[in-house]
This record gives C-alpha cells, sequence and structure tokens, in this order.
C-alpha cells in the first residue's frame, strides 16, 4: 500500500482538511518530525544527516512519496538521495498572506494550494 511520509515540522493532524483530502491520493500519512538542522554544521554533517534519514525512510519500501519541507540545504541533500532512488518527493504549495498587526509584529498565514513535484 502506498504511503506519505511527512518530513515537516506541521503533522499531518494540523493540516488543512485541503491539504489532508489532496494527501490522500498518497496513501496513508506518517509524520517523521523534521531535524534540528544545527546552524554550524558543514556539507558532510548535512550528508551523513540526510544518509540517517534515507535509511530511515526507506524502511517503509519504495511504495512512499516523501513531503520534504525545512531548511534548505538539507532538503536538498535528501530530496537528491530519494530521486536517485526512484522515489517521489513533493513540497506544500501555499499562498502567503502576511497581516502587519498594531505593534509592527507580523502575523502570517499559509493557505495550501496543492503539491508539487521536486525534479
Amino acid at each position: 500500500m502506498s504511503k506519505l511520509i511527512n518530513l515537516t515540522n506541521h503533522p499531518y493532524s494540523e493540516w488543512s482538511e485541503e491539504q489532508r483530502e489532496a494527501a490522500r491520493k498518497y496513501g496513508e500519512c506518517i509524520d517523521i518530525p523534521f531535524p534540528a538542522v544545527d546552524s554550524d554544521a558543514d556539507s558532510d554533517d548535512i550528508s551523513r544527516l540526510a544518509e540517517r534519514y534515507l535509511h530511515q525512510i526507506s524502511e517503509y519500501g519504495q511504495d512512499v512519496t516523501v513531503h520534504v519541507m525545512g531548511e534548505q540545504t538539507f532538503c536538498f541533500a535528501l530530496i537528491s538521495m530519494l530521486i536517485k532512488k526512484g522515489i517521489t518527493c513533493i513540497a506544500s504549495a501555499t499562498t502567503r498572506d502576511v497581516t502587519i498587526l498594531p505593534d509592527g509584529s507580523r502575523k502570517v498565514h499559509f493557505h495550501f494550494s496543492r503539491f508539487r513535484e521536486y525534479k
């Protein structure tokens, strides 16, 4: 059976109904929390971290799609590895609404539009 691996900081249970509906076509959703990527990590550290996650994801078999959103160098390393293994990776496409509050801070809300494949 197909599975959707959600490798983000946003658990499936917190997604909008529109995003959950769009995700259903990929199969059962399994959350894997996105790692805390050390800002001092070098490219070798990022590669090793991506390899650990590649092995974890590979335990679910080949019939998976991976939703990857987060720190860009880690995402690039992992997505490159997954694509080489023939595993489809997707991102959430959203519309960003920003409201400037009276104190000058910002309130940001994202509206899910669709999933888009990394290629």
